[in-house]
């Protein structure tokens, strides 16, 4: 089939006003939130049913056109970065929410569902779904599958992962798959489900999604530890976890991006402290009392100088925006952020904490680091000007620094980010030669043409 045809044929299934192949609209997908170079897609499409959805995969398989899923495009690795002949498929008209049961505790949803208003009618309901990936005003639930995404609450509550019950995708040729249920207990066949969350779109296409929800915990407590010493701060999260205190979030700032913070969001941080510890813990309220007084006896212990409970609901709320300000507050100080997530496990925090300075300073870099602490998983941003191919480079060499401290320290590549194209390069690593190449058979097996989302995760198959 010519490209012409080709074109033709996609209109033919998602009518001639969801097929998009002006420049303007191509560039507007050729790119997503890493800092990497920009690919022109040959067009983009926007199917309304998951009906069309199938029909665009198996006719983009009989073509050999390669497809990127997009949904709101804020990974921080490349995952939605097309290829210049393929074709971007926009998930943003599937964004049903099509159950919420309230008596089985799941709810039912298109890939195109965003995530905080997901979590809204959730909770308007009674109900709550943890994962808070930090982009989630505008981050869908498709896309946070696709790439396993965290949050401020994984310490407690996980991830994504741990929150799928079931899926319903379009193999490459747009049969339908269904893999789980919506019971508690099921191991009716392999767990697909499992194989398909984190893939990032190079095992099949989600139409829809089967999601634990939990009850919301019944009392929350919010506190601010402020230090005079970054290794305090540090030392004082993995206290907190091997005295067997699991808060639902912990999360670390340093000054760096505490001033950055208070002066876009004018939240009331301490700019002088060297680092913050941003702490809060939930459930049955006689547990939460009891946790939220060890806490702060560890934290004085290990050197806080000050600590600060959220007294109302509004207070809380102001804090963890500024929290999830972070990023935006960084972006705005250099044309470039670099922002990784090199995650160690909880008791090495002040080690790589320690590292990332180190980095710092060796290759004369402005670094800011802040992350969810608690779990591990610390998002040094590295503020530049790619334009700087001097110092770009610099960078460079900084971010597989970080990788090697991080995987030196029993870490892994990726927390919640994903590996995409970014972190592809490396992920032999971490894993092994033999890993690579039983993820590559699993994906010739599948995808034999190599047309879904090609060269993320495992490179070009």
């Amino acid at each position: 089939m010519t490209a012409t045809h080709f074109l033709k044929a996609l209109e033919e299934v998602v009518g001639k006003d969801n097929v998009f192949t002006d420049e303007a609209d191509r560039a507007v997908y050729a790119y997503d939130a890493a800092v990497l170079d920009p690919v022109m897609p040959a067009a983009v499409v926007r199917p309304s049913t998951p009906e069309a959805l199938g029909r665009v995969v198996g006719l983009c398989n009989e073509n050999a056109v390669p497809i990127t899923v997009r949904g709101a495009g804020t990974n921080l690795s490349g995952g939605t970065i097309p290829k210049a002949h393929g074709v971007v498929v926009l998930t943003n008209a599937l964004n049903r929410i099509l159950e919420i049961n309230v008596e089985d505790l799941y709810a039912v949803v298109e890939p195109g569902v965003i995530t905080a208003k997901f979590a809204a009618a959730v909770e308007a309901r009674g109900l709550f779904y943890p994962p808070d990936p930090g982009s989630q005003a505008v981050s869908t639930l498709g896309g946070n599958v696709a790439e396993n995404a965290g949050g401020l609450r994984g310490l407690k509550y996980g991830v994504t992962r741990d929150y799928v019950m079931g899926l319903e995708f379009f193999d490459v040729n747009g049969d339908v798959v269904k893999t789980g249920s919506r019971t508690v207990k099921c191991v009716t066949g392999y767990n697909l489900a499992s194989l398909l969350v984190g893939s990032e779109g190079t095992l099949g296409v989600i139409y829809k999604i089967i999601l634990k929800l939990i009850p919301q915990p019944q009392h929350r407590k919010s506190m601010m530890a402020v230090f005079d010493h970054v290794l305090g701060a540090s030392q004082t999260v993995a206290a907190i976890i091997a005295e067997k205190i699991v808060p639902a979030t912990l999360e670390f700032l340093d000054n760096f991006t505490i001033r950055a913070v208070e002066s876009f969001s004018r939240a009331g941080l301490p700019t002088e402290a060297a680092a913050l510890l941003l702490i809060e813990v939930d459930g049955h309220p006689a547990q939460v009392e009891e946790d939220a007084a060890k806490v702060e006896a560890i934290c004085r212990k290990l050197g806080a100088q000050r600590l600060r409970v959220a007294e109302t609901a509004q207070e809380r709320d102001k804090v963890w925006e500024a929290r999830r300000a972070a990023l935006s507050a960084l972006a705005k100080l250099k044309p470039t952020v670099v922002l990784e997530d090199a995650t160690v496990p909880r008791s090495r925090i002040p080690e790589m904490v320690q590292a990332v300075q180190e980095i710092a300073a060796k290759y004369h870099l402005t670094i800011g680091t802040f992350g969810h602490a608690g779990d591990g998983n610390l998002h040094p941003t590295i503020l530049t000007d790619r334009r700087n191919s001097e110092e770009w480079h610099r960078v460079e060499k900084a971010v597989e620094e970080i990788f090697d401290r991080a995987l030196a320290l029993g870490g892994t590549l990726s927390g919640e980010h994903g590996i995409g194209l970014a972190k592809a390069p490396f992920m032999e690593k971490e894993t092994t030669r033999a890993t690579l190449e039983y993820s590559r058979r699993i994906k010739r097996a599948l995808d034999p043409k190599n047309i879904l989302n090609p060269g993320k995760v495992i490179g070009e198959a």
